[in-house]
């Protein structure tokens, strides 16, 4: 490629397709099959990886050239061109390069087998380097005196070895980031309580293909009155605001459901006027319920829906709907608005499913397709331990699903179970099986209902 006009396009058409890519394995796969056969007839891509050499990526233009060695260490000492690039030296042209009788040392011997093996007459090593630092190396091999390669080519070989190690180097600081934030989030995932006789387990997945933190929670824990409360929800946004509000609202929702006895609407309900009073301008869905039993061996869901997908019920034989009742407006959207409150009764062995919407949302399909999905992938799965349960749901969820998702299943026990719930208001006494509903303002199991709430902004203290 003599002419400058055809190297400058060619870097460009390398650089737009190494940059395209945030996998640093995969930019180098495409450079190689980028390079052969329109520079060279064999071309290596090599990581430095803490002292340790790894052939990522060859190809060549005769049938059998490709090679991708074992990792080895790399010698300091070393002759072999290779290993010196990799050192730090460079760029190096190689000439006269089958004579293995001047091999000074068992990696230099190896390096001129391949090059005969080959059948190399010309070669350009080239350091991959990014701030300073040496990350790898880049090898151009030709087989004829026709497309030798000279001098000339050196300075344009070097240009495209430090465009390669700026995108890797980027896709590795992607990587990092990616990683923390993942680990941030998890940290602020809750450890899941024992409620037992019922089971719950919960899962979290980030996006595929971000790197920053998300809004997505779940959390379970017991009421004052000693009854299971299972929370999902959503912060809107990608990034560390949303992580810290979530976290707030994940804390203010824990304190205002153990502050007080009441059904889920008037917890949320609190929730909307402290979040507006603070002025947050948090943009959030939520789904609180409570598991309350209803008799021996009887249990039922009471539950509210701040914006949320519906939770899913789904029965040990194989029947799944989604609890649409007890849905209403998003978190502090409007203070002054009643929630409602919804109540089914779960069937012994059910399981009741809260998600968000990175599980059923896709680009190329309705919202409607994608519930459908999800509820037959929950039939098919409705026999399984809860565990297993969440694990192969999260795993039939598409590799590149573009929103975090988070996940909390509740598994209802045999008839024969019974609970007794302790009641953390009265120690060493058993707790009202559910709330007061008459004083709470419910209806009773199978109806939504409103409470009235005062309106008006809550009574909040003034900044001192």
């Amino acid at each position: 490629m003599a002419d400058g006009t055809q190297r400058h396009t060619f870097i460009s058409q390398v650089s737009t397709a190494i940059g395209s890519s945030l996998d640093a394995d995969k930019a180098l796969r495409r450079l190689v099959r980028l390079m052969v056969p329109a520079l060279a007839d064999w071309c290596a891509a090599d990581l430095l990886e803490g002292g340790t050499v790894r052939r990522v990526s060859a190809a060549g233009r005769k049938a059998g050239q490709p090679a991708t060695d074992l990792p080895w260490a790399l010698p300091v000492t070393s002759h072999a061109r290779l290993a010196r690039v990799l050192l730090g030296a460079g760029p190096m042209l190689l000439t006269g390069l089958t004579a293995r009788g001047r091999a000074r040392d068992a990696t230099h011997r190896r390096e001129l087998e391949e090059f005969e093996r080959l059948g190399a007459h010309t070669a350009i090593m080239a350091s991959v380097r990014a701030r300073g630092n040496v990350l790898g190396a880049l090898t151009l091999v030709t087989n004829t005196p026709d497309r030798s390669l000279t001098e000339e080519d050196l300075p344009w070989v070097e240009d495209l070895a430090h465009r390669v190690g700026l995108a890797i180097d980027n896709a590795r600081l992607y990587l990092l980031q990616k990683q923390m934030a993942q680990r941030m989030q998890l940290s602020l995932l809750p450890r899941l309580p024992d409620i037992a006789p019922l089971g719950v387990a919960a899962r979290y997945a980030p996006a595929r293909e971000s790197s920053e933190v998300g809004g997505d929670w779940y959390d379970c824990f017991r009421l004052a009155d000693g009854a299971p409360a299972l929370v999902i929800g959503d912060i809107a946004g990608h990034d560390l605001k949303a992580a810290v509000q979530m976290s707030q609202v994940r804390n203010m929702t824990r304190a205002l459901a153990w502050d007080r006895e009441g059904p889920p609407s008037e917890i949320v309900g609190r929730l909307d006027q402290a979040l507006d009073g603070v002025g947050e301008g948090v943009v959030a869905t939520m789904v609180l319920a409570r598991v309350e039993v209803s008799a021996p061996g009887h249990w039922r869901l009471r539950w509210t829906n701040a914006g949320h997908p519906p939770p899913l019920l789904v029965t040990r034989a194989g029947e799944a709907r989604f609890l649409k009742d007890g849905h209403d407006h998003l978190l502090g959207v409007d203070v002054e608005r009643a929630r409602p409150d919804a109540c089914e009764p779960l069937p012994p062995e059910s399981t009741v499913l809260f998600y968000t919407d990175g599980l059923i949302e896709r680009r190329t399909e309705s919202l409607d397709r994608g519930m459908t999905r999800l509820r037959q992938q929950t039939i098919a799965l409705s026999d399984l331990d809860i565990d297993t349960f969440c694990d192969k749901l999260l795993s039939m969820a598409r590799a590149d699903h573009e929103d975090d998702i988070a996940v909390i299943a509740l598994r209802l026990p045999p008839a024969t179970a019974t609970a007794r719930f302790r009641n953390a208001r009265r120690p060493g006494g058993a707790c009202r099986e559910a709330v007061n509903l008459r004083r709470a303002g419910s209806d009773g199991c199978g109806r939504s209902s409103r409470r009235a709430r005062p309106r008006g902004r809550p009574n909040l203290p003034e900044p001192g």
